[in-house]
C-alpha cells in the first residue's frame, strides 16, 4: 500500500467522507489504490506522496486548472498579492480591475459582486434572483452545487437530481419546508420545461442552466427559455462554472444568443485559486444591496490577482482553441480506438470536457479496469478528460498509445465474460455512497 492510501485510511477516521469533494474521493476512481494525495503538481504532470511521477488526462484539478498546474504567470501574479499582504482592512483594487474586464467581456453586464467557490457563488445568484422575482420557485437545468436550494428538489421527487450529474445526493438536513421551491428539467428538453412552467406559472421566480454540458442546445431551447423569462419577468441565471472560458473568451452562452439576467463563473476563472464571479445587469444586481450578502474571505486579494492573471493568458494565448484542438484529438483517438478492438463506447461532451462510456452491463467494473491499467502506465485516467493548456501533442500521443493496449486488454476482459476477475481491488464509486 502507498503512503497515499495509508494517508487516506487516517483521513477517513477523521475527516467525514475522508476529502472536502465528492469528486476527489479515491473510491470515484480507484478503491484502495488510487494515489490520493499529492506532493507536487506542474503543468500536466504529477507526483504521488511516494514520488512516482504520472501524466494527468484526467480532471486537472476538477476543471479548475484550465492553464495547467501551477501556471508561472498566474503564481508570479499570487506571489506578488502575497508579498504586498493578503488581506487588509481596505479592500483590494484589483476586485474593480476584475469587474472591468468582465464587464468588457459581457456587454450585456453591469455590475459584479465575488465569492470564492463554483457552489456558494450560486447560492448568492439565486439569492439576488429571488429578490428581485419576489417569487420562490426555481426551475433549473444540470448540477449547481451542494447547497440546500439546490438539494431541496429532492424533498419533492425522490432521486429527482440522479439525472443531473451526480445520483444518490441525500437532502438530510435540507429543511422540509423547502420542498415544493426547486425542481429540475433536463437540458433542450423543451416539453419537460414548459410542462414545469404550465404548473408552477404563477410562482416561478427564477430559471437557472447550465450554458451547456454534454450537448449543444437546440436553437428553439433556448429562444423558448428567454421567451418564458421576459414574459413571465422570471430571472435568468447562466451557470458558466464548468464551460466559461473553453469554447471562447467569455461565457459559452456569448456564442448561443443567450442573455441572462446574471452569470457565474469559478472553476477556470483563476486557475487553481479560490475565485468566483457573479455578473448581471444593474437592475438586478442593485437588488443584492436589499439583502445580506457578506463574507470576510471574500475580499482577500490572491483570488482576483489570480483572476486577472488567467484571464490575460487566455486570451493572449487563444488558450479556448488549444483546448478545442487537443480535446477533439483526445475524442478522436477513442473512438478510432474502440472500433480497433471493437469496443461499444459512447463519447459524450464538449471537445474540451469529454467523457466515454463503456455499453456493457458491467460499465463500472470496466471503468474501473480502465483506470487501473492505465495508472500502470503512468496515467491518472478514467472515463473523463478535461484538457489544459499544459496538455501538449506529446502527451496525447502517449496517452493514446497506452489506451490502446488497454481497450485490447479490456476487450479480451469482455470476451471471456468475467472482467471483474482481472480487477486487483474493488469496483469504483458511481455517484453518492457513504463511506464506513
Amino acid at each position: 500500500m502507498g503512503l497515499g492510501q495509508k494517508l487516506y485510511l487516517k483521513a477517513k477516521k477523521i475527516i467525514p467522507g475522508g476529502t472536502q469533494l465528492l469528486s476527489k474521493r479515491p473510491e470515484m476512481f480507484l478503491p484502495d489504490l488510487w494515489p490520493a494525495y499529492y506532493k507536487k503538481a506542474k503543468g500536466c504532470l504529477v507526483w504521488d506522496l511516494d514520488g512516482k511521477k504520472y501524466i494527468d488526462m484526467s480532471y486537472m484539478g476538477i476543471g479548475s486548472c484550465i492553464l495547467g498546474y501551477a501556471d508561472e504567470d498566474v503564481n508570479k501574479a499570487v506571489k506578488v498579492a502575497v508579498e504586498n499582504g493578503n488581506m487588509c482592512t481596505l479592500n483590494a483594487p484589483e476586485e474593480v480591475n476584475l469587474a472591468e474586464l468582465l464587464i468588457k467581456l459581457h456587454p450585456w453586464a453591469e455590475m459584479v459582486r465575488y465569492a470564492r467557490t463554483g457552489g456558494e457563488a450560486m447560492a448568492i445568484a439565486t439569492r439576488i434572483a429571488r429578490a428581485k422575482s419576489g417569487k420562490d420557485v426555481i426551475l433549473f437545468c444540470g448540477y449547481h452545487g451542494w447547497h440546500d436550494w439546490y438539494l431541496s428538489a429532492n424533498l419533492s421527487v425522490h432521486r429527482a437530481l440522479d439525472g443531473h450529474l451526480l445520483p444518490g445526493l441525500n437532502p438530510s438536513g435540507v429543511p422540509r419546508q423547502l420542498k415544493g421551491t426547486a425542481y429540475p428539467f433536463r437540458y433542450n428538453d423543451i416539453d419537460g420545461f414548459l410542462k414545469l412552467v404550465k404548473t408552477h406559472k404563477n410562482n416561478i421566480g427564477v430559471i437557472i442552466l447550465e450554458s451547456i454540458r454534454d450537448d449543444y442546445p437546440k436553437k428553439e431551447f433556448i429562444k423558448i427559455i428567454k421567451k418564458i423569462a421576459r414574459d413571465l419577468k422570471i430571472v435568468l441565471v447562466v451557470d458558466e462554472i464548468t464551460a466559461g472560458f473553453r469554447l471562447n473568451y467569455g461565457g459559452a452562452h456569448l456564442l448561443f444568443d443567450l442573455e441572462p439576467d446574471i452569470a457565474v463563473f469559478a472553476k477556470g476563472i483563476s486557475n487553481g485559486y479560490a475565485m468566483a464571479a457573479i455578473l448581471g445587469k444593474r437592475g438586478v444586481m442593485q437588488v443584492a444591496q436589499d439583502t445580506f450578502i457578506s463574507s470576510t474571505y471574500w475580499t482577500e486579494k490572491i483570488g482576483p490577482a489570480a483572476a486577472l492573471a488567467t484571464l490575460n493568458k487566455l486570451q493572449k494565448c487563444n488558450v479556448s482553441g488549444h483546448l478545442i484542438a487537443i480535446g477533439k484529438k483526445v475524442q478522436d483517438g477513442w473512438r478510432k480506438l474502440a472500433d480497433k478492438h471493437g469496443l461499444q463506447l459512447e463519447v459524450s461532451g464538449i471537445l474540451p470536457l469529454g467523457h466515454f462510456s463503456f455499453k456493457y452491463p458491467k460499465a463500472l467494473v470496466l471503468k474501473t479496469l480502465f483506470t487501473q491499467y492505465m495508472l500502470e502506465r503512468g496515467f491518472l485516467a478514467t472515463n473523463a478528460f478535461y484538457c489544459s493548456y499544459a496538455h501538449r501533442k506529446e502527451h496525447v500521443d502517449l496517452y493514446l498509445q497506452a489506451v490502446d493496449k488497454v481497450f485490447y486488454i479490456i476487450s479480451k476482459a469482455i470476451a471471456g465474460g468475467q472482467p471483474e476477475k482481472y480487477l486487483k481491488t474493488g469496483v469504483c464509486h458511481a455517484g453518492f455512497k457513504r463511506l464506513t
